[in-house]
């Protein structure tokens, strides 16, 4: 091994073996001038370390040693060679240090890495569903007898407080780590639910061994002081313990129900009425809304489509006479979207309601794909389908990461809803979902007592014992918010009314509910009180960075033994439970952005559930020009500057003020870098980028024929389109060069 590191570092050096230390030295500090290695590979001496720094200087080798500093120092710089030693030394020598830490990290490394690679072997080599299937079978007797799920469920309970509370050495632990990992590593390679909840389980018990140990040994402390700040930690760690095992739970089968076929003749299928609520859009971002609607593959006689105009305008009224779709208003904006719902309830009169945001488009499909399932199941109040979007959110806009990286609301779309629908416990989500008339009637209609109608209306109906049904196939798109503090506003509202729905209907009491749709429901809910956990993490290491203040009483050694395992697994299980719902690094920023601005309305729904109204969420508007939101941005221009000045205090500690405790110095410098790493990913989603179509374009290859005036028909490409254009690619033999500008075109796509 030590060989191989040696023929790297020549080749990186551009050094020839053998050759002499001084050689390896002025390689490794000293760029070589232009075609000196071209020249050294043809011959067989090694160049001389003075006459190569002559070179680069442009001064000859028996010049007074003044002109050597001159001409390194005081040259001006246009007339300064390319290689100029002075950066050159500095660059050569970081990038030497860079590359011997490579070299070492790969050497330290290379035997975790050949564990690895076995173990994917090892996983490759077990035949996973026949195993699945074994167990299956020999368990189907057991699983069957009355009460037996909920022993084994109370076996395994007991069996892993075992665990967790067994206390370990720091070999002991340690120990555990490996083997956690070791099993980790094998169970994320295979596929299937099973692997997936062992994964979960792992999890959770390497959890349950850090809260153990972090409750029992690290509460220590010696003045108030510290005993508030230590206590003020420790109550946000708890909080993120309690969702990672509700997550955990809510997630852990998820249902992927799929459509189910309409029954009967066509003429006897249910009524529809759709809903369009509307308030200050303007008509160009409704109008395709309403045009699929009208397109929609139903019979033409049960459906109705309702523009219900809160802004009482002519325009609209005008527009639906023109297409012929029917117009309702009301005298005021009382209980805002609700209350423009309910009133339309009380005109209306169809089996079943969908409703639609105004800017979500509906596919023809829609209905034909969710109105089986009130067919086969009678009780099934309510259907949701995905929310998609069709343009950039803030987030993907000014990160560059739309199509990318998956966005906040792909995990509870793409996992969540199908989580709680094996629990019956789908939430109304406001648009792209069909309700049943008749039990929502029976809840006195749209729920009002909150900002967040939608998810309390949900609630209502699961009280009241109805299903709930959730198919995760998008049918419908929408426009995402166009800037961060228009998204920052809706999260807001979200919070709040999360936080209302927790103080006034409680889902934790009261009857109705089976103890999953409570664990669903409380997920839900809890999940928006992040803000203060959050902004706590992003702040706990200054208390010892700045005034050397002890929040966790254990030795640093030992804390990262308990807690490394805490993290490593549950980010393989979240890997392998969310991959492709998720992105770690960006929900992280994703919730850093959020944290300030939803802290204190969640506070302040619990104290007074009162305070707050319905904010409409602008969409279609423009940004005509890059810019900075320093409004928005502030409060992590203070974090970040706090935590930068958390570092500075930090390195004087580490080499001056605490070098007895340099372990310790250093974990609260990696924890505060990675809180800067965050900030400064927060502090990037405030330059909003210039966004100037009023009509999105959708990304898409589609085949196309461009029919000329003259009868000529060319083939095409389509890459995009929206309302109001397309983008076409013709073949390179395609005869287009001669199309004046100007010239009426028609295009076909298929």
């Amino acid at each position: 091994m030590l060989h191989a590191a040696l023929i790297w570092l020549a080749e990186a050096w551009q050094v020839r073996e053998p050759a002499r230390w001084s050689s390896w030295l002025w390689s490794a500090f000293v760029k070589p001038a232009p075609g000196t290695h071209a020249r050294a590979m043809k011959s067989e001496h090694v160049p001389d370390p003075v006459a190569g720094l002559a070179h680069m200087l442009g001064v000859a080798r028996a010049a007074p040693w003044w002109h050597w500093p001159w001409r390194a120092l005081v040259l001006p710089m246009a007339q300064r060679p390319r290689g100029w030693p002075v950066l050159a030394l500095l660059g050569r020598g970081a990038s030497t240090l860079w590359s011997l830490a490579g070299a070492l990290l790969w050497a330290v490394l290379w035997p975790l890495r050949m564990l690895m690679r076995a173990l994917d072997r090892l996983a490759e080599r077990l035949d996973a569903p026949a195993i699945g299937a074994r167990v299956d079978h020999a368990l189907a007797p057991l699983l069957h007898l009355p009460g037996m799920r909920w022993c084994i469920l109370a076996g395994g309970l007991l069996a892993a407080l075992v665990v967790m509370t067994t206390p370990f050495n720091w070999l002991g632990q340690f120990a555990f780590l490996l083997l956690a990992w070791m099993l980790s590593m094998i169970l994320r390679r295979l596929p299937g639910r099973f692997p997936a909840l062992a994964l979960a389980t792992i999890s959770l018990t390497a959890m349950g061994r850090y809260a153990w140990w972090r409750m029992t040994t690290t509460l220590e402390f010696d003045t108030w002081t510290q005993a508030l700040l230590g206590y003020g930690l420790l109550a946000a760690e708890a909080y993120t313990w309690l969702i990672v095992v509700l997550g955990f739970i809510q997630t852990a089968w998820p249902l992927k129900r799929q459509p189910a076929p309409l029954q009967g003749d066509p003429s006897h299928w249910p009524t529809v009425d759709i809903f369009i609520p509307t308030y200050n859009e303007p008509l160009s971002v409704v109008r395709p809304t309403v045009l699929a609607a009208l397109a929609m593959d139903w019979p033409h006689e049960p459906l109705n489509v309702y523009i219900l105009d809160d802004g009482r305008r002519d325009e609209f009224r005008a527009f639906a006479k023109e297409v012929g779709v029917h117009y309702i208003t009301r005298p005021d904006n009382r209980h805002a979207k609700a209350g423009n719902l309910n009133h339309a309830l009380q005109q209306t009169d169809g089996e079943l309601v969908a409703i639609f945001d105004c800017d979500h488009v509906p596919t023809r499909a829609f209905l034909k794909t969710s109105v089986g399932w009130f067919q086969r199941d009678p009780r099934c109040a309510m259907l949701q389908t995905p929310h998609h979007f069709f343009s950039p959110d803030p987030f993907e806009r000014n990160l560059g990461t739309f199509r990318r990286i998956p966005n906040e609301g792909a995990l509870f779309y793409g996992l969540v809803q199908d989580g709680n629908d094996f629990w019956n416990a789908t939430f109304f989500c406001g648009s792209c979902a069909i309700i049943r008339r008749a039990p929502l009637m029976e809840i006195g209609g749209i729920a009002v007592e909150t900002v967040t109608e939608d998810a309390h209306t949900a609630l209502k109906l699961h009280r009241r014992g109805y299903t709930t049904a959730y198919i995760n196939e998008a049918q419908a798109a929408g426009l995402a918010t166009e800037s961060l503090s228009a998204h920052v506003s809706q999260r807001m509202r979200w919070a709040r009314g999360m936080a209302q729905i927790f103080r006034t209907d409680n889902p934790f009491l009261g009857r109705g509910l089976t103890l999953w749709q409570r664990i669903c429901y409380g997920n839900a809910m809890l999940h928006f009180f992040f803000g203060l956990p959050r902004l706590v993490f992003l702040t706990a290491p200054m208390a010892y960075l700045f005034f050397h203040i002890y929040i966790i009483h254990a030795h640093a050694a030992l804390l990262a033994l308990y807690v490394l395992p805490y993290i490593l697994q549950s980010s393989i299980a979240n890997a392998h439970l969310q991959g492709k719902f998720r992105h770690t690094f960006w929900a992280e920023v994703y919730e850093t952005v959020l944290a300030w601005y939803i802290a204190l309305p969640t506070t302040l729904a619990m104290i007074n559930p009162k305070v707050g109204k319905f904010n409409v969420t602008a969409k279609g508007g423009l940004i005509e020009r890059s810019y900075f939101d320093w409004p928005t941005a502030l409060p992590y221009t203070a974090l970040v500057i706090l935590n930068l000045a958390a570092l500075a205090f930090g390195a004087v500690r580490l080499f001056w003020w605490n070098t007895d405790e340099t372990a310790t110095v250093l974990l609260n410098l990696v924890w505060t870098g990675y809180s800067v790493l965050m900030l400064g990913a927060a502090m990037g989603v405030a330059a909003e980028s210039r966004q100037v179509r009023r009509m999105h374009r959708v990304a898409v290859r589609l085949p196309a024929v461009l029919y000329l005036q003259d009868g000529r028909a060319l083939h095409a490409t389509c890459t995009d389109y929206s309302m109001t254009g397309l983008g076409l690619e013709l073949a390179a033999d395609q005869d287009w060069q001669e199309l004046p500008v100007g010239e009426p075109v028609h295009v076909g796509l298929w």
